[in-house]
């Protein structure tokens, strides 16, 4: 099945084998290195983002070979960044590497971490 996926999604990358931090406002969102990387978008564990910065929006796009895409609004203090945060809640089979991973956009800064 590996092998179909990479054939399905062929932008996927491996896991990111360095530490990644996700910053907006002034407020770290995420760190973990164990991002995953696809179409150019690094996909945090939802363990390593910190939820408290992050509000369910109502938003919902689709896409062709991941799924249904569910967002949130991200917060911090009494600043709001609409549906910054993404995430497949049942990624297709194709996806599946970014299951229970969050991405961002919309201004959020992704960054490896220096070391």
């Amino acid at each position: 099945m590996a092998f179909l996926s990479r054939l399905i999604s062929p932008r996927s990358q491996p896991p990111a084998a360095r530490l990644y931090r996700a910053t907006w406002n002034g407020a770290v969102l995420a760190e973990s290195a164990d991002t995953v990387v696809v179409e150019g978008n690094h996909y945090f564990p939802r363990a390593d983002v910190r939820a408290e910065n992050l509000r369910p929006s109502t938003t919902h796009t689709t896409c062709h070979w991941k799924g249904v895409a569910s967002y949130h609004d991200v917060v911090v203090g009494d600043r709001v960044n609409r549906d910054a945060a993404w995430y497949y809640p049942k990624p297709s089979a194709a996806a599946d590497r970014i299951k229970d991973r969050v991405a961002f956009w919309h201004g959020v800064t992704i960054e490896p971490v220096a070391g």
